[in-house]
């Protein structure tokens, strides 16, 4: 049964329900489904009660310390996490630590009150669009575990589909929450960068966002209003809202200009998808939004992304000894980003702007942008890649999300449809650098209409 964190929140107050009942049945979902999925790297589950009854302890007496107090969450192990390890799916991580300080958005839980389980899955420092590494193996997606959940968050989304916790906070640097939402039915935002403060910084730089990834675009803007705000450890932070996200949300979409392209006149998409897309426009449609079908008029970035994204993963592994327990895909793009020379990355920085400029320029007209979040749905655990691809390279496969790391935008990715094969289908909802709140809005008039983020998994417990 889906239960948001409002409801829960509502049922602490009246006590109705404890957070202890609420942390017990995200550590029963654990302990029923992980051996399956393989979401989770850490479980703390006394360190969880123990926060729960002091949160319930808060909540008897009417202080509770903000509005997640004591609402189960999951932190993505790629989000450092006071007294626990974040080695990012990596074997090369010195596991000691010391492990001394929360990333912002782990330290503005903490404050808010949230019940912190455990952290999930990635690949080797989230460097590719599935959840596999040497160190962890791979997680399976809960509609079907020898399918991928996708990734990089994809031990998150797999956690946040089965009830492992009602919240879940990943990353994103080319679609690592919005991938595995579409590919297990969850609800994921990219934010606009420096939203959502970093600490330390990625060595993929300003391409890579923290995300809130739930089950309803409500519980998305729920955590969002907790995990924003100014932090002096990232350069690149935004002020702190003076607004919460939930403001206007029900507002609907009937004063709305949406653009819609099927496929960015550059994308073959699978049938099914393409269909469960369309129909999910014309739900907005019928809502009183006024829709175009239009490309906003860029070719595909690969060759910029791909440039600034391999950069990265030679940063990555600049300070070890690379062998074979590195994940040979990792090794191939990091030595042709070592390649790279300085004028090379910024010409792709060039590629980037230019790229921002021109969605600068259609927001003025449209207020957000409606496509696929990818163009086919879950293929075989173990694999970067699906089948019959012709490319080696997580990018071949997500055209959809990476151009708007680029330029920083928000996107959302919401359920829209299962397959014939019961795989779940994603709509992105990109809007406009700070609009945020409307690309919400839209989200949820959207999910307000249909019934797709009630679907559960059925996996059977073992």
């Amino acid at each position: 049964m889906l239960v948001e964190a409002g409801e829960l929140v509502s049922g602490y107050r009246s006590g109705a329900v404890s957070p202890v009942e609420a942390t017990q049945t995200a550590l029963d979902a654990i302990e029923r489904y992980d051996e399956q999925v393989n979401a989770f790297v850490l479980v703390d589950a006394e360190g969880a009660l123990a926060a729960a009854k002091e949160s319930e302890a808060r909540w008897h007496s009417g202080e509770p310390l903000g509005p997640g107090d004591g609402v189960p969450t999951s932190i993505k192990d790629a989000l450092w996490t006071k007294g626990w390890p974040t080695l990012r799916g990596s074997t090369m991580i010195d596991e000691a630590g010391p492990w001394s300080e929360d990333a912002p958005a782990v330290a503005r839980l903490r404050e808010t009150g949230a019940v912190i389980v455990g952290k999930t899955t990635t690949p080797e420092y989230s460097w590719k669009g599935v959840t596999d590494s040497h160190k962890y193996g791979a997680t399976g997606n809960p509609w079907n575990p020898s399918k991928t959940p996708g990734g990089s968050s994809g031990g998150s989304a797999t956690a946040v589909a089965l009830g492992m916790g009602t919240w879940s906070v990943g990353t994103d640097g080319g679609g690592s929450v919005r991938i595995p939402a579409a590919f297990t039915g969850t609800v994921a935002l990219k934010p606009t960068y420096g939203l959502i403060p970093l600490f330390p910084p990625s060595a993929f730089g300003t391409l890579s966002h923290a995300g809130p990834m739930t089950r309803t675009v409500r519980d998305a803007a729920a955590l969002l209003d907790i995990i924003t705000g100014f932090d002096a450890r990232d350069w690149s932070s935004m002020p702190t809202p003076t607004t919460s996200f939930l403001d206007g949300i029900d507002d609907g979409v009937a004063d709305l200009r949406i653009a819609f392209s099927s496929d960015l006149d550059f994308v073959d998409n699978d049938p099914e998808v393409e269909e469960l897309v369309r129909a999910a426009v014309g739900v907005l449609a019928a809502a009183g939004a006024e829709v175009t079908e239009i490309d906003p008029g860029f070719t595909d970035p690969i060759d910029a992304f791909n440039v600034l994204w391999w950069s990265g993963a030679a940063k990555v592994l600049e300070a070890y000894t690379v062998d074979d327990r590195v994940d040979p895909g990792l090794r191939r793009v990091a030595a042709i980003g070592s390649a790279y020379s300085a004028s090379d990355f910024l010409d792709a920085t060039a590629a980037r702007m230019e790229l921002g400029l021109l969605m600068g320029r259609f927001h003025r007209k449209y207020d957000v942008l409606l496509t696929p979040t990818l163009p086919i749905t879950a293929f075989p655990i173990g694999q970067d890649v699906p089948d019959g691809s012709e490319s080696p390279d997580w990018t071949s496969w997500t055209p959809y999300t990476y151009p708007f790391n680029l330029t920083q935008q928000p996107a959302l990715s919401v359920p829209c449809g299962f397959t014939k094969a019961g795989l779940p289908v994603g709509l992105q909802i990109v809007g406009a650098r700070h609009a945020d709140a409307l690309t919400l809005r839209v989200g949820r008039a959207y999910e307000a209409a249909t019934d797709w983020h009630q679907r559960t998994p059925t996996l059977e417990a073992r």
